[in-house]
């Protein structure tokens, strides 16, 4: 089901200033990702992968083994395109657990893949509010504006992501590709 857009502009609107203010924010994470975070915003490109891949293994971590069997059965329907099992599993992680950030990361992924732009947007807000520096969620977001004609407001928020994770695959690209198109448009 898609939102309409004047309700979605209206979300988005009212979100935008949190997201952007999030993301430069600091959140209280454990030592580890501390220091991953600073190796990263100087690391070069190959460095940077393997530093983000230990991002998200970080984020990933639950504690609770009913939790982490949720979440990759959640993945695993994704990857099967079946997004409302998805959405199912990541949902009751969320019932659970309501501030562990990655469930609601991997259901706004899901509810975004299913066309349910409103959701997600409303998801990436809780990501970005229990965990600032998720640059994931901020790329995610980026591509909603950007697919919904808010092309100014999708490079902010890459420029955002780009702030956090200099090296995110597709976002210095998508940067690109918006200053250009911008720069065209007020030819």
């Amino acid at each position: 089901m898609r939102v309409p857009a004047a309700i979605l502009n209206r979300i988005v609107a009212a979100l935008l200033p949190l997201f952007l203010t999030c993301a430069a924010a600091l959140a209280q994470d454990n030592a580890k990702l501390d220091d991953l975070f600073g190796r990263l915003k100087t690391a070069e490109a190959g460095e940077a992968s393997r530093i983000e891949r230990e991002i998200w293994i970080e984020w990933a971590k639950s504690g609770s083994p009913a939790e982490d069997l949720l979440l990759q059965r959640g993945k695993d329907a994704m990857d099967l395109g079946d997004y409302p099992a998805a959405i199912e599993h990541f949902s009751a992680i969320i019932d659970q657990d309501p501030e562990f950030a990655e469930a609601w990361n991997a259901r706004a992924t899901a509810f975004y893949l299913s066309g349910a732009f409103g959701p997600a947007v409303a998801d990436i807000g809780k990501v970005l509010t229990l965990n600032p520096r998720h640059f994931g969620a901020l790329s995610g977001l980026a591509a909603i504006l950007e697919e919904t004609g808010k092309p100014e407001r999708a490079l902010e928020v890459y420029r955002a992501a780009l702030a956090i994770h200099p090296h995110l695959q597709g976002a210095a690209e998508a940067v690109e590709r918006l200053e250009k198109q911008a720069e065209g448009q007020e030819l």
